[in-house]
């Protein structure tokens, strides 16, 4: 079975100890690949692609940058490339991203499928492109078809692979896919998994991004109180269960957020 893990580009010299600890553990569960979140707007579009040559050239591993539409104008993205390109980056997650918080306007792509598109007349067939998919609905959707019709703009506008949002709940996924492939979309769609390293984190993100946490989910780690090694043991065995049944259930690989830290990752693998 395939798996991935996805990184965040570390701004301290603290983010950048904490990602160089887990690289060696992460890595020797060999991934077929390994993707970094980008930044946009200003000085950040520099982070992802030194994070991508620290990924390739100290550590040898298969590094997929994001691209965002956020913050990033067409001579910004046509360079991003140019440099990726030259230094053998052969696969690029394109996503539509958030508008960064204090930035008033999108960059010159309003949607992800109009930067596949781009990604398409600049270079072809170079790139394996991966986009996002949502099982739960991309929250700023009006409903399940208009995000299902999104989905397929990105996959005719060229994209080879798609990655889901994460979730808890996987009749959600199995739902989704049988959706996609009844509109005509034929690409893999590899479910992203999130492990739990602080629930209150978690909650955070999900708030965000739509994910939702099961109600016995969070009443059992909330029952837990502040065994932080009983939640430990409760959430991998969770998120473990989900990837059984994933797997069982004809997924084509598995996609976990990292957050930049190795245990809450291998604890799931290593029920697996």
């Amino acid at each position: 079975m395939p798996i991935s893990f996805e990184f965040f580009p570390p701004k301290t010299d603290e983010q950048r100890a904490t990602l160089d600890a887990a690289l060696p553990r992460l890595k020797a569960r060999e991934p077929e690949y390994v993707s970094c979140t980008f930044g946009a707007g200003g000085s950040t579009l520099r982070y992802t692609p030194e994070t991508i040559r620290r990924l390739r050239e100290q550590h040898a591993l298969d590094a997929a940058p994001h691209l965002s539409c956020m913050g990033g104008t067409r001579e910004e993205i046509r360079a991003l490339l140019e440099d990726y390109r030259a230094c053998g980056v052969r696969r690029l997650v394109a996503l539509r991203g958030d508008l960064p918080s204090g930035m008033a306007s999108h960059g010159d792509f309003r949607y992800a499928s109009e930067l596949v598109e781009f990604i398409r007349a600049e270079h072809g067939d170079r790139f394996h492109v991966e986009v996002a998919c949502y099982p739960e609905v991309h929250p700023q959707s009006d409903d399940a078809h208009a995000d299902l019709r999104h989905f397929k703009a990105k996959v005719d506008a060229g994209a080879d692979g798609a990655i889901t949002q994460y979730f808890y709940n996987a009749d959600a996924y199995f739902r989704f896919v049988e959706a996609a492939r009844g509109a005509g979309i034929e690409i893999p769609i590899v479910p992203g998994i999130m492990p739990i390293a602080n629930f209150t984190q978690l909650k955070r993100f999900s708030d965000l991004c739509g994910a939702e946490i099961p109600r016995w989910m969070a009443k059992r780690i909330q029952a837990y109180g502040d065994d932080v090694d009983a939640i430990r043991e409760f959430a991998a065995d969770v998120v473990a269960d989900l990837c059984r049944r994933l797997v069982a259930g004809g997924a084509p690989g598995l996609h976990f957020y990292t957050l930049n830290r190795a245990r809450p990752t291998l604890a799931v693998l290593d029920r697996l």
